[in-house]
């Protein structure tokens, strides 16, 4: 369990090479009001095969090794940080109701979710993707990744875009979020289904349903699609309450001791329950973010921000960091692939969400907006990559792919909502007849609008 002195040595040379990286690179793009997430993926994408491995292959390999002590010590760090990202991002995945904007949220829900997926979905079906597939994927998991990867829409980036904006408040900010929370909690419902299913039809199951070792692929499909949701409809009806009660129980030693401790207790325990259920631990990370969100209390929100702040400075930028060491855009980017899949995939988002937003009676400049703001995929994006390339379900080639999409529609997004409100124009304007909404004219600054975002 010990490792030598040396082995220490090297791995805290490492952690503190892509710490370093990650932040140098998330502190020029905050300063050019840049999403962070890109400059740590892009901190993290020079110190890998892409940049340092073509200046200095040896190097590389020494310093970032993928195997032996370093190695295992850094891909636990990825792990946690992956957990942790996706906890916090389950505590920003809480619907607000409003009287104004539902028709808006309920035309751009439906249509720009439903019509990207399918669309992904019938792509992948009728193009030549095999070749994307990786060992432990089927035709059937690529066309549902693919689909994710189109109809995704990011909570934490655009929130954090909308926060440095100043525009966090405004009814425009409200309708993108409260359709982002819908997309992003149907998100990881769909990926647990498809790492289910991809590690039973590889035989290399776990938990509970490698104990009943049923060998059905269509009754994994049952299990890995039933047991999720019920899942999460259970945790979404008891958790909240049962975290609350906990938190104020005097026997509650931990609460009391360290308030800190028992949250990550709480998702530790529920990423370890869906591990004992056979479906992917984030799935737990993302039901505890959401159960623990709501809490009240001084010390219990002291304690949620402690582990915010160690999250985002330690685990999660090392994350984002080995993202960036994974991509190697020199042995495995197809140019021609990634051209027309972000071509299609931003074309089909926005066109969608602009329907939809036409079809609730927005105006035209008012659709536009949406569509931009709701094509950046950014964190879940990510997330949905990595995740899938670590099962093995998809290849490297797809990998980056995905997380190049994620970046560049991200980036796109952050640009067209700045320029928008630098030159004093509304987000919403209202269609021809509709009164305005003075509220929707100005910038709303944020109350946390110096805080950093989940995932940024």
């Amino acid at each position: 369990m010990s490792l030598e002195t040396a082995e220490v040595a090297h791995v805290l040379l490492a952690l503190s090479v892509l710490l370093v990286a990650a932040h140098l690179g998330g502190y020029l793009f905050a300063r050019m009001r840049q999403p962070q997430v890109i400059g740590e993926i892009l901190g993290g994408l020079l110190l890998g095969p892409t940049v340092l491995g073509e200046l200095a292959p040896d190097a590389q390999r020494w310093l970032l090794p993928t195997d032996g002590a370093t190695g295992h010590v850094l891909g636990a760090f990825y792990q946690i940080g992956l957990l942790l990202l996706v906890y916090l991002t389950g505590t920003e995945l809480r619907a607000r109701r409003h009287n104004k904007g539902q028709r808006t949220i309920g035309f751009v829900t439906v249509s720009g979710l439903v019509l990207p997926f399918g669309f992904g979905l019938a792509i992948a079906s009728a193009a030549d993707t095999d070749e994307l597939i990786g060992p432990n994927g089927s035709p059937t998991t690529l066309a549902l990744i693919f689909g994710m990867a189109v109809a995704v829409t990011s909570v934490p980036v655009i929130s954090r875009i909308m926060m440095d904006l100043g525009i966090l408040q405004s009814l425009f900010a409200r309708i993108v979020l409260a359709v982002a929370v819908i997309e992003d909690v149907l998100l990881y419902v769909i990926l647990a289904i498809v790492l289910g299913v991809a590690q039973a039809d590889d035989g290399d199951g776990f938990g509970l349903w490698a104990l009943l070792a049923v060998d059905s692929l269509p009754l994994a499909v049952v299990y890995f699609t039933a047991v999720p949701l019920i899942f999460l409809g259970l945790l979404l009806w008891l958790g909240p309450r049962s975290f609350s009660g906990l938190t104020r129980s005097r026997i509650n030693v931990l609460e009391q001791r360290s308030p800190l401790a028992f949250r990550l207790v709480v998702v530790f325990l529920l990423c370890a329950a869906c591990t004992g259920l056979g479906i992917d631990p984030i799935f737990g990370a993302l039901v505890a973010g959401m159960c623990t969100a709501g809490a009240t209390g001084d010390k219990v929100v002291a304690s949620q921000e402690t582990l915010r702040h160690v999250s985002m400075g330690l685990f999660v930028p090392i994350y984002f960091a080995i993202v960036g060491v994974k991509l190697d855009l020199v042995r495995h980017f197809d140019p021609l692939f990634f051209l027309w899949f972000f071509v299609l995939a931003c074309l089909v988002k926005s066109f969608s969400v602009w329907l939809g937003a036409r079809a609730a009676g927005e105006s035209h400049p008012a659709a536009t907006n949406l569509a931009v703001a709701m094509n950046a995929r950014g964190g879940p994006g990510i997330v949905l990559a990595s995740v899938a390339f670590g099962a093995h379900v998809i290849n490297e080639s797809f990998f980056t792919s995905l997380v190049l999409l994620s970046i560049i529609s991200s980036q796109m997004a952050g640009y067209w909502l700045g320029r928008i409100v630098a030159h004093g124009k509304p987000l919403m304007p209202p269609a021809p007849g509709q009164p305005v909404d003075e509220h929707e004219h100005e910038p709303h600054e944020s109350p946390h609008a110096t805080a950093r975002s989940t995932s940024q």
